[in-house]
C-alpha cells in the first residue's frame, strides 16, 4: 500500500495507527460499494480517529453509519 508507506516515511502516523485504521477499513467494507462510498467511509474513519476516538470497535460502529449532520 503506497499511501501507508508514504505516511510512515513522513511521520504522519505510526505503523500501529495505520494498522488500526486499515483493520477498521477492511472490517467495514460492504459488497457493492462504489469508489465514492469507499472514500466517504475512509474519511469518516479518519475523521473520527483524528477527533480522538481510538477504540477499534467504536470506530467500526461509527464507520458503518452515515455521517450525521
Amino acid at each position: 500500500m503506497p499511501l501507508r508507506r508514504k505516511a510512515e516515511e513522513a511521520g504522519i502516523m505510526s505503523p500501529a495507527e495505520l494498522a488500526l485504521l486499515s483493520r477498521v477499513y477492511a472490517a467495514t467494507k460492504r459488497a457493492g460499494e462504489n469508489e465514492t462510498e469507499r472514500e466517504a467511509r475512509a474519511s469518516r474513519i479518519l475523521g473520527y480517529y483524528l477527533a480522538g476516538i481510538d477504540d477499534e470497535d467504536e470506530l467500526k460502529t461509527l464507520a458503518r453509519q452515515p455521517l450525521q449532520r
